[in-house]
């Protein structure tokens, strides 16, 4: 095997070798980055419900904190009225009383409301940093699975090149080579040849022409004589 060939066979090994290496990755790659998207959706839609309980909460705050202002406001009103002789003292004290426990009520309710605020806040802030990073590695890996692809592509194109180069006999091309090359050469002096001949002939003829002097025509004019002095001859007879 000749030396040209023995190179362009090992490069066709090293380009197989790195095809070879680099499928796998691909497809571990392309499964990845499908597992990550999953999980990417899943941290959205948690982060989207985790999102609406933080809103349900600061909703059950504010209306809490204004039935609290309410309360408040409708035990001062029975006060009021029991001060003004309008109702019963007794039965003022205790509807303020079941107002202001309702009042209690509502502030309980808003503590448990801003606990579970804040904690919903912070679950909402780990899921951010979550989508965020996994955004970060999906498009990291998607970078990376296209050079992989390009690398791919390289490796293909020099492994088909390499493969037709190795193919290829050197010494048989050169000796093809000079049997066209003969051939032609061949084929020129023969076209030469012929060349030769027809001007040979031409040169031939035309010393005649100039060794006669125009005797053709002269030849010509002597035969028209000979021909009329035999029809005359004809006529005599």
């Amino acid at each position: 095997m000749s030396l040209f060939k023995r190179l362009f066979t090992l490069g066709k090994a090293e380009a197989n070798a790195v095809v070879d290496k680099l499928e796998d990755p691909i497809k571990m790659t392309e499964q990845g980055i499908r597992d990550m998207k999953k999980d990417l959706e899943g941290c959205l839609k948690a982060m989207a419900e985790v999102k609406a309980l933080a809103i349900r909460s600061r909703n059950e705050i504010r209306e809490q904190q204004e039935r609290g202002v309410d309360y408040e406001k409708k035990a001062m009103l029975l006060l009021q009225k029991a001060e003004s002789g309008q109702m019963d003292s007794a039965e003022a004290d205790r509807l303020a009383t079941e107002a202001l426990n309702k009042k209690v009520e509502c502030e309980t309710h808003v503590e448990r409301a801003s606990g579970e605020q804040t904690q919903f806040d912070q679950n909402v802030s780990k899921l951010e940093v979550n989508v965020k990073t996994l955004r970060s590695k999906i498009s990291s890996w998607e970078n990376e699975l296209k050079t992989l692809k390009a690398r791919v592509k390289v490796a293909t194109a020099t492994k088909n090149l390499n493969k037709q180069m190795a193919s290829i006999d050197s010494s048989d091309t050169i000796s093809m080579l000079e049997r066209m090359k003969e051939k032609v050469e061949q084929e020129e002096a023969l076209a030469d040849a012929y060349g030769d001949i027809a001007n040979e002939s031409k040169s031939l003829d035309d010393e005649i022409d100039k060794a006669i002097g125009g005797s053709t025509t002269v030849a010509a004019s002597d035969s028209l004589a000979a021909l009329k002095a035999k029809m005359s001859k004809s006529k005599e007879a």
